[in-house]
């Protein structure tokens, strides 16, 4: 088991992967909320059969996965319908991550949520690593790689803590508001940092 484990957070298109990657490149182990969230809704499993019996088979896709964007549309449409779908799926995240954590090998391991802050998770962690940028870069960032339209991006951002909220928890920051080639130099100073931590514990 890694002996500190660190958040990592930030709002739609600041970089978050870009980040968790350089860190995986020096062998550390990422634990990924999106990833854990798409398994916990495979083909046949228990979460994914309680959707279909609360939203109908429209929710599954004729592949068998969750239908998305009407899940998406859904849980914008209507708060109770998050509320549900979160009670229903982020224990099941939580129990996963934890277990995950305490699989991870490396000195310490980085435990990626993008709604770190939102839904408390800062608890499980150590320290938080925010990876900020300004809004208008988030906004640019986010409709060119998912092809969303501004107002839609806009919306999910309303819907994340604000910058200045999730700055406030931070223990660390990364500024990913220019290129991939500044981005380097930051990871490398953080890694060694967690490393001399490590080591004083």
């Amino acid at each position: 088991m890694s002996q500190l484990v660190i958040g990592l957070t930030g709002g739609i298109g600041s970089g978050k992967t870009a980040v968790s990657d350089l860190f995986a490149k020096k062998g550390i182990d990422i634990i990924d909320a999106d990833v854990v969230a798409r398994q916990v809704v495979e083909p046949g499993s228990e979460a994914l059969l309680k959707i279909a019996d609360k939203f109908g088979e429209q929710s599954i896709l004729s592949d068998g996965s969750l239908n998305r964007p009407f899940i998406r549309q859904l849980v914008f449409a209507d708060k109770s319908n998050k509320q549900w779908i979160d009670d229903l799926l982020h224990p099941l995240i939580r129990a996963v991550m934890n277990q995950q954590i305490k699989q991870a090998q490396s000195p310490y391991c980085i435990l990626a949520v993008p709604l770190l802050v939102e839904n408390g998770m800062n608890k499980m962690v150590d320290r938080v690593l925010v990876v900020d940028v300004d809004e208008h870069t988030q906004l640019q960032r986010a409709s060119a790689r998912d092809g969303q339209s501004k107002e839609q991006v806009q919306k999910i951002i309303n819907a994340q803590a604000s910058r200045k909220e999730r700055l406030h928890l931070a223990d660390d920051t990364i500024d990913n508001s220019a290129t991939l080639d500044e981005l380097i130099p930051q990871v490398e100073r953080l890694h060694k940092q967690y490393l001399s931590l490590i080591k004083k514990q």
